[in-house]
């Protein structure tokens, strides 16, 4: 049941309801959006001025997720909500994406799109309707904006497309696609695949743009329940004077001239002594108080975007001299680090990433905390590091930001799909990518140097993964239309800004596996989105030659410093008394040998364990042999419970576990302990027993007597030492007797 409202609409064919009128309503917009029992309301609010000397558009969207949604109370001392996540960070871009270019150019009072999750059935996720719940707050808001939009997720199941699928129905889909579009065109796609053809994902495509239509047709007839007429505010730009000061100064030969066959730091340095020209210009014609900042901004930015496109689209030639479909300079290699498990670099054009991979237990997962349901941990993450030297600048350094998270995540749900599944590789695994220089698309590059880092630890993949970005170059006619328009590969960071689309795929020579696709014009038509993805798949195969000429395949070894693992297969109902009260015994196991061991969350009984040691390895399985190998029974010191039991004249190497005046007691096999009496533990006279053992340490006795009534065991050292001595011909044999860790 959706909150009662005085005006609602619904979309049948998707269980979406949308509802104004009652709630929050000093804000421009507010609308409520419900999916199931999930309910999420969503408001967008604008300034009503523009802070002086503001030369960008201050849209920030805010997607929260509120514990009590879900019947929660949250962690921690305060019990109050604090950071937003991962899940809500990523969701805020994802509907912020699609919005910002529906906005008036030079509109720039700071809106404010906030989502608010107020019930979630663990069965359908918010961030649909956080997108169309925005889309619906600003249409029916006073805030000027070219809308509506909408966006439903497309899965494939069974080799059928379907629209909006709950959380259990995307367990079994091969495709994640997030599809927002207007009416007419293509907007914003993000989400993972599972090495789709290019044809086929054309065919989502198509399908998703079908999808959105019923949604975009009842978020009008909301409008025409309860939409406000737009305001009127006042566009920043230019003054025609400094306008025409500008451009004399800085014709558009200079302006391509100072931008067209430089490097990177040049063009910046020769654009920026343009400015000063145009600025000292202004102040000898105008005087330093008839213009701003913002006229300077505004001019060069509308100038260098007509040269960026002008040359591109008449003579098929960009700023470094390559062509429209041509690849920078392409480095890779592995191996770069010497004590990490994998490592590599990977370098275009300026663009150069350095890639870690770190394998570790399963344990290592990382713990999801979403309310909408879903996969509770990942043992696969990639975190992307964005430090400011690498454009070569001064600035904040520490947490990720925002966009740190959304590009990390891009390149994470990439390389999913060619991860071996866990039970081939059963590690937990963490791939680094740092951005040493960035001049564009520094997250396909973490995708290259994150497979080829997987790949130098010796991770099993299935195939290599290369990710390149496609731009867009456009003419508009007089009515808005596009009239002329080229698709561009490999693109530059002033390409990405001047330019009109930033199309990220990543895929296999088999198919795509990751996509991502941001615009800054109003829509994008389908013939250039086809163009851009058969040209992204030319320019990944050409990059996979080279990231495959430093490493042709995934290492067969692992490095030295990574964990080995064994998998060892116990009756399921030995899970117990492997792990013990409270976890004691394993955790005794894991103190005793250093290895990590791991079980299997499935009930199957598989056990794994982890070590880089491998005697440490050697004397965790014969622990975990000790354990569940025997029948229980007994009690007591020296009894027979929780697993095998001690056999007179064996041998065993143990922990002791109590000192007393008399003796030490000695733990044989798990939860079983026998008596080391002080005359059994030298074959000397020992005065006091901590001469000889100390609590923890690990000694070698043999059994010598169990007594039939009461089951205690007896132990010597003494005797175990000297038939050891026999075997090894009458040499002496060290005793294992330093400390337990």
């Amino acid at each position: 049941m959706s909150l009662i409202q005085k005006h609602t609409v619904t979309v049948p064919s998707l269980g979406i309801t949308f509802s104004t009128g009652t709630y929050a309503a000093l804000a421009n917009g507010a609308v409520n959006v419900a999916v199931g029992e999930t309910n999420l309301f969503v408001t967008a609010c604008v300034s009503a001025s523009v802070k002086p000397g503001q030369d960008f558009f201050p849209l920030t969207v805010d997607y929260r997720e509120k514990y009590a949604a879900a019947g929660r109370f949250p962690g921690g001392y305060f019990k109050r909500e604090g950071r937003p996540s991962e899940k809500e960070i990523l969701t805020s871009r994802l509907c912020d994406r699609p919005c910002r270019p529906l906005f008036p150019e030079g509109f720039l009072n700071e809106v404010q799109i906030i989502g608010q999750l107020l019930s979630a059935d663990q069965l359908n996720d918010a961030d649909i309707p956080m997108i169309n719940g925005a889309s619906a707050a600003l249409a029916i808001s006073d805030i000027p904006w070219a809308g509506p939009i909408a966006g439903v997720r497309v899965a494939e199941i069974d080799g059928q497309f379907v629209a909006n699928p709950n959380l259990d129905q995307m367990a079994t889909s091969s495709l994640d696609l997030i599809y927002v579009g207007t009416e007419k065109d293509m907007l914003m796609i993000e989400g993972s695949a599972d090495q789709i053809t290019e044809e086929r994902f054309i065919e989502a495509l198509a399908f998703g743009q079908q999808a959105i239509q019923p949604i975009i047709a009842a978020i009008k007839e909301l409008v025409a329940l309860a939409g406000k007429p737009k305001a009127i505010f006042n566009l920043v730009g230019a003054t025609a004077e400094a306008r025409a000061i500008i451009e004399r100064v800085v014709p558009a030969e200079r302006i391509s001239a100072a931008i067209f066959g430089k490097e990177k730091a040049a063009r910046g340095a020769a654009v920026k002594a343009l400015k000063e020209e145009a600025k000292a210009a202004l102040v000898a014609e105008l005087g330093a108080d008839k213009f701003t900042d913002v006229d300077l901004a505004v001019v060069f930015e509308d100038l260098q975007y007509t040269a960026y496109r002008n040359t591109v689209l008449e003579k098929g030639v960009r700023a470094d001299g390559r062509g429209k479909t041509d690849l920078r300079p392409l480095q890779a290699a592995v191996g770069v680090l010497p004590r990490v498990h994998g490592s590599a670099m990977f370098q275009r054009g300026d663009t150069q990433n350095i890639a870690i991979t770190t394998l570790g237990p399963t344990k290592e997962a990382q713990e999801m905390d979403g309310l909408t349901g879903g996969a509770t941990s990942k043992s696969f993450i990639l975190h992307y590091n964005f430090p400011p030297f690498s454009v070569g600048e001064t600035g904040r350094y520490g947490s990720p930001g925002r966009r740190e998270v959304g590009h990390g995540a891009l390149a994470e749900r990439s390389l999913v799909p060619v991860l071996p599944p866990e039970d081939v590789f059963p590690y937990s695994i963490r791939v680094v990518s740092e951005i040493m220089a960035s001049n564009g698309s520094t997250s396909m590059a973490s995708i290259c140097g994150g497979c080829l880092a997987l790949m130098d630890a010796g991770v099993p993949i299935i195939a290599p993964v290369a990710g390149i970005s496609c731009g867009l170059m456009t003419k508009n006619n007089a009515d808005g239309s596009i009239a002329q328009w080229t698709t561009i590969t490999d693109i530059l960071g002033e390409e990405d800004h001047f330019g009109d689309m930033d199309f990220k795929l990543a895929g296999t020579t088999k198919g795509i596996t990751g996509f991502q696709l941001d615009l800054k014009i109003k829509g994008l038509p389908f013939e250039i989105a086809k163009a851009a993805i058969h040209q992204a798949r030319e320019a990944r195969v050409e990059i996979l030659k080279v990231m495959l000429g430093s490493l042709p395949a995934p290492r067969k070894d692992l490095s030295t410093y990574a964990p080995r693992i064994q998998t060892i297969q116990i009756d399921p109902e030995k899970i117990g008394a492997l792990i013990g009260p409270g976890g004691k015994n394993i955790r005794r196991i894991v103190e005793t040998t250093g290895a990590q061991i791991d079980i299997s969350d499935d009930d199957s009984g598989k056990v794994f364990v982890y070590s880089n040691n491998g005697a440490a390895m050697a004397r965790a399985i014969q622990e975990i042999d000790a354990v569940c190998g025997g029948a229980g029974g007994g009690g007591g010191r020296g009894g027979n419970a929780g697993g095998a039991p001690i056999e007179i004249n064996k041998i065993y190497t143990g922990r002791v576990t109590g000192v007393k005046d008399f003796g030490a007691f000695v733990e044989c096999t798990p939860g079983k302990e026998g008596l080391c009496h002080i005359s059994e533990l030298a074959d000397f006279r020992v005065r006091r027993t901590e001469d000889v053992v100390k609590m923890g340490d690990s000694i070698t006795v043999k059994c010598i007597g169990i007594d039939e009534r009461t089951g205690k065991v007896r132990l010597s050292r003494k005797a175990a030492m000297a038939e050891l001595e026999a075997a090894n011909g009458g040499a002496p044999v060290p005793a294992p007797e330093a400390p337990v860790a």
